[in-house]
């Protein structure tokens, strides 16, 4: 999923400095097809890791007395095509998703066509729990369309590596209680979550998933800044998809040695792994 960070390459996958392989392409497309149809045969497949955790992370955000009426809402970081929204907040699973982007029937289809298919199909999925999520990503055709069909009740393409929230995202963030990110955490920085952490009035809560093969200590940093707390979930990795090809892999097994990380059985195996990050204020954890 794209970022706050720089966007480049074009037409079959590129690869981002240090040998990271980029889909840059996918993210310019007026519905998510091509992301889909790319991403299948590297198996893909954080955001489904990711599923059962952030759906129990809002529920004990939304439990959590923050002395605000209403319920808080989701912001999920570098959201393309609002990929975690559908799956938080609706009863499908990224197979579903997978099988429907990539089935003739939609392949057929005109982008209105499959965003009239898409907004009926989610509605008729929605969950009795659902919450409120606001999408932040630079890819503004991704933005645009998973707003389109109901996924993200708001979307927004600032990009907080270059400079503050503008007046929409200000006014959307007084709302937020939890951050979400699934790999995004190799195109943004600590910048990013200042900049979001200056603005929110709600406690906010971070749940992230973030590759071995770069380091989460900056951000973790900036967040303890602001009172957050970060506990690292150190019982098991969750795999992100396969490498694109052997350079790639070559990258990721130095990249995550020098994290201080043992690639054998991990990036080794043939699979980026990520780890999973958890931070709150300290007074909640007190408090759950």
């Amino acid at each position: 999923m794209t970022a706050s960070g720089s966007k480049g390459s074009t037409g079959s996958a590129g690869s981002a400095g240090g040998g990271k392989a980029r889909f840059d392409d996918i993210y310019d497309r007026p519905d998510p097809r091509a992301y889909f149809t790319r991403l299948a045969p590297l198996k893909y497949e954080i955001p489904a890791h990711a599923q059962p955790v952030f759906r129990q992370a809002m529920a004990e955000r939304a439990a959590f007395d923050d002395g605000h009426p209403g319920t808080p809402a989701v912001l999920d970081l570098c959201c393309s095509y609002g990929i975690n929204a559908a799956l938080l907040n609706h009863d499908v699973t990224l197979a579903e998703m997978y099988e429907r982007y990539t089935s003739p029937a939609a392949q057929a289809m005109t982008t209105a066509e499959l965003t009239a298919w898409d907004k009926e199909f989610y509605a008729g999925r929605r969950r009795p729990d659902a919450v409120p999520v606001i999408g932040l990503d630079i890819a503004a055709p991704a933005v645009a369309y998973a707003h389109a069909v109901g996924l993200l009740d708001s979307a927004f393409t600032d990009n907080l590596e270059q400079r503050p929230p503008g007046p929409g995202l200000s006014r959307a963030l007084a709302e937020a209680g939890l951050i979400t990110l699934t790999g995004g955490g190799s195109y943004i920085t600590a910048r990013t979550f200042t900049a979001l952490l200056e603005q929110v009035q709600r406690p906010l809560w971070v749940s992230a998933f973030v590759l071995r093969t770069v380091s989460y200590g900056p951000i973790e940093r900036a967040l303890a800044a602001h009172g957050l707390r970060t506990v690292l979930d150190s019982s098991r990795t969750y795999t992100q998809r396969l490498f694109a090809d052997p350079r790639e892999q070559r990258y990721a097994i130095a990249a995550a040695r020098a994290a201080g990380h043992d690639p054998a059985g991990h990036e080794q195996a043939g699979r980026f792994h990520t780890l999973y990050y958890a931070s709150r204020p300290a007074a909640a954890d007190d408090r759950h």
